[in-house]
């Protein structure tokens, strides 16, 4: 149903704690948001790395009884949307290997654009892959290198690679973090508190309040974090490179109860929502969002313009991935089945409809139509954040642009479309006043402006995908879309 691009990857990392596998399963079930094909815990006792990881939430992949076969005091863990490879378990992380100096495993979240390159040359020099993602590929490279200490190889694999990460490695006796010289996708590092302590490092701080430890602060840009029994050592071994943090970390992807940049996501989104109701105000009778990720804006265009928030729309929380539709067809049956509208709450009223974003369109079109169904006397629809015109690279599951509909239509044809009364995009300006100023962000996906150049060392599909990605589809290509429905 959802319309929103997909999360990318989700990582859990802790060193020094007697019950690590098991807080690892908790951390991961705190950045489930981001990831839901996959899910997977490699532990260290200091002798041996083992591991368990299957296709399916956090929640069905493990039991008491797998987490009691996982000892040891360090673990990583990984909730998996895949971005590149493909959604199977052989492509489900951590990928644990065993090479000359021992057992190494590794969790990644992140997507390498010259992975078609790299892949080409190590099999060219002999290497054989077990799976589609890039991440084997970090592997490979680190086995190839000559370099004595384990560190010194992971620094030498990453200065060939070029793209978004957020690496955690797992030796016998160390835990390694590593995020990329740009610092696209997140990465917090946090201490256990308590006489037992532990060394936490994850993708985002709603997982640290899980396990009730204390945020230290975010993973710098280009920064290596070496955590082992002689404590925690950090290191810059990379060229310093301009800042480009995700900045749809802020409107989608991490969890509202999150902190980024030393401010919360939750209040970000507010904040978007409050400069939303500045740039397109409208005269109406009610705010409502698209739950869950419209709510903060909602609430923001609510505050600042002065009209009442309701919630127009409930959703079911507790339907599958998958639901079985009855023969007798229901129209928009794949949203009704998740979202209901409240007829008394919308009935007769000027409605404002607040989302964070819009993909394709699809699913906001069947639920604006639905809320019309009710009886909605005026619909104005308000997205907090830019007009998304381009696909990512940078480890976030995106169409191409063609299929993108802020790409491919003008504001008043996606207004037509939705079947809206009106219809108001954040600018980029007032994107970037709302977020944490002390850092520049990539905003690729609204300006086109890429943190990192993609080049040609693309796998065929991803090639494919960037040339369709440029290639705006002509009117009568829009024509046989909308007769399809699409």
């Amino acid at each position: 149903m959802s319309d929103h691009w997909h999360e990318e990857c989700g990582i859990f990392g802790v060193f020094g704690h007697s019950e690590a596998a098991n807080l690892t399963y908790l951390g991961m079930y705190a950045l489930q948001h981001r990831g839901q094909e996959s899910a997977g815990i490699a532990c260290s006792d200091g002798k041996v790395v083992t591991f368990h990881k299957e296709m399916g939430l956090v929640a069905d992949v493990f039991s008491e009884e797998i987490l009691s076969r996982l000892a040891g005091s360090s673990a990583i863990g990984h909730v998996r949307y895949s971005t590149m490879g493909v959604s199977e378990l052989k492509d489900a992380q951590p990928l644990v290997v065993d090479f000359e100096e021992g057992s190494i495993s590794i969790v990644n979240n992140g997507s390498i654009v010259n992975a078609y390159e790299l892949k080409r040359e190590l099999e060219a020099a002999g290497s054989v892959f077990q799976s589609s993602m890039d991440t084997e590929i970090i592997i490979h490279l680190i086995a190839r290198s000559r370099k004595e200490q384990i560190e010194d190889r992971i620094v030498e694999a990453l200065k060939q690679a070029r793209g978004a990460y957020s690496i955690l490695f797992l030796t016998r006796d160390k835990l390694i973090a590593v995020r990329d010289p740009h610092g696209i996708r997140p990465m917090a590092l946090g201490r256990l508190k308590g006489s037992v302590g532990g060394t936490v490092i994850c993708s985002e701080t709603c997982a640290l309040d899980l396990i009730e430890a204390e945020f230290l602060r975010e993973v710098e840009p280009g920064e290596m974090v070496v955590v082992s029994s002689q404590g925690v050592e950090t290191y810059k071994p990379f060229m310093p490179a301009a800042d480009r943090f995700c900045i749809f970390e802020h409107i989608y992807f991490a969890r509202p109860d999150s902190v980024i940049g030393g401010r919360s996501i939750y209040q970000a989104r507010k904040e978007l929502g409050r400069q939303l109701a500045r740039e397109h105000p409208v005269d109406a009778d009610i705010v409502i969002p698209i739950p869950d990720s419209g709510v903060p804006a909602a609430l923001g265009y609510s505050e600042q313009s002065g009209i009442p928030f309701e919630m127009g729309l409930i959703r079911n929380h507790y339907v599958g991935r998958t639901f079985i539709e009855p023969q007798q067809s229901i129209r928009h049956f794949g949203v009704k089945v998740k979202l209901n509208a409240t007829r008394d709450v919308l009935s007769g009223k000027r409605v404002v409809v607040v989302d964070d974003s819009i993909v394709r369109g699809t699913t906001g079109r069947k639920i604006i139509k639905m809320i019309r169904a009710v009886g909605a006397k005026e619909i104005h629809v308000r997205i907090s954040s830019p007009p998304t015109c381009y696909p990512c690279f940078y480890g976030i599951d995106t169409p191409s642009r063609r299929d993108l509909i802020a790409a491919t239509h003008t504001l008043k044809e996606i207004n037509t479309y939705l079947t809206s009364d009106t219809l108001g995009y954040l600018s980029v300006e007032g994107l970037h006043a709302c977020v944490p100023q002390d850092r520049s962000y990539c905003d690729a996906c609204f300006t086109e402006n890429y943190a990192i150049p993609l080049g040609v060392e693309r796998t065929g599909e991803q090639l494919n995908l960037f040339r369709k990605s440029i290639n705006i589809c002509s009117p009568g290509d829009r024509s046989a879309r909308r007769g399809r429905g699409e």
